[in-house]
């Protein structure tokens, strides 16, 4: 009988390094095509999906987002990445941990079963990269990586503070709940791409949308390790803090948002602040046919990787 060459990377490769080959249309959507498991023994990076959207306040379906930022990965899983020139699975073992459970309707239930998920993994001496789900997705992760690290500098891309004084947790305030519980240090954190009003009542950086337009990347990225200060930093990335014209598929689109290139030459400049985790959310397929909302934000944890990676030498 003639044997079959396994092709399913999330199931049939044998090491959790490197990139086997396939076509963008079949396999198992997994994050970059990475195993599929909840084994985290040598695992360098877990990608853990949070598909919840209860707490938006304005269109729904980012619960449809882990699941679009896996499908997106299928045009970016080719091996070396353009412009690093390396494989950054070479040198990073990345797995896809699946998706946090909750009941429907339980947003307590989402809270709880992600900050014990991602506390797991993170206690393993694993990194985790959460795929949202709204901006609420994020205040969980902050808090099991405040437990193991301490208070965390906050790099956020994002159109709104989220700091809204609302009384309620949601997606608009979970940085002002974050802040009032010391899971951030709002004197070393900073927000990136604002074009929203809020009360600057507060010790965090704000760099407002023009801001980042009349000064450039490389100013940014100074402002950035500056205001960080070395300090472990969480990075969440909205995809709402880019220009809707280039990420139409989000629940809360402002005009003038930040261009791809800025965001994405950005995130492959941060290589000096210690980024412990991140996360890209607010993607709502829903809005989105062409699917280039969801290719952006995978493309983004694609670079952040790449960084990561760049200052590491290929595993054997």
């Amino acid at each position: 009988m003639t044997r079959v060459h396994p092709g399913d990377q999330a199931f049939d490769y044998d090491s959790l390094m490197g990139t086997e080959t396939e076509m963008p249309f079949s396999g198992t959507r997994s994050f970059m095509r990475r195993r599929l498991t909840r084994d985290l023994a040598g695992v360098d990076y877990a990608v853990m999906g949070i598909p919840y959207d209860l707490s938006t306040s304005g269109r729904p379906g980012t619960r449809l987002g882990p699941e679009a930022l896996r499908r997106a990965t299928t045009q970016l899983s080719w091996g070396e990445v353009w412009p690093w020139g390396f494989d950054p699975f070479d040198r990073l073992a990345v797995v896809d941990y699946g998706d946090v459970f909750y009941q429907r309707g339980q947003p307590q239930e989402m809270l709880e079963n992600a900050y014990h998920q991602a506390l797991h993994v993170l206690k393993s001496g694993s990194r985790l990269i959460g795929l949202g789900g709204d901006h609420l997705t994020t205040y969980p992760l902050l808090k099991a990586h405040a437990e193991v690290q301490g208070p965390l500098a906050l790099i956020q891309f994002d159109a709104h503070r989220d700091t809204a004084k609302s009384g309620f947790l949601d997606h608009g305030s979970f940085v002002r709940f974050a802040m009032n519980e010391r899971l951030i240090d709002p004197a070393k954190s900073i927000q990136i791409g604002i074009r929203t009003h809020y009360d600057l009542d507060d010790p965090i950086t704000v760099l407002h949308r023009p801001w980042v337009r009349d000064n450039g990347v490389k100013a940014l990225v100074a402002e950035i390790e500056r205001v960080t200060d070395g300090m472990p930093c969480y990075l969440t990335f909205d995809i709402d803090s880019i220009d809707p014209a280039f990420a139409p598929g989000t629940g809360t689109p402002v005009v003038d948002g930040l261009l791809p290139h800025e965001a994405i030459d950005t995130i492959r400049a941060l290589t000096k602040p210690n980024i412990v985790g991140m996360d890209v959310v607010e993607v709502s397929p829903p809005y989105d046919p062409t699917e280039i909302t969801a290719l952006l934000g995978a493309s983004v944890i694609l670079e952040h990787l790449c960084a990561q990676a760049s200052v590491l030498p290929a595993k054997s």
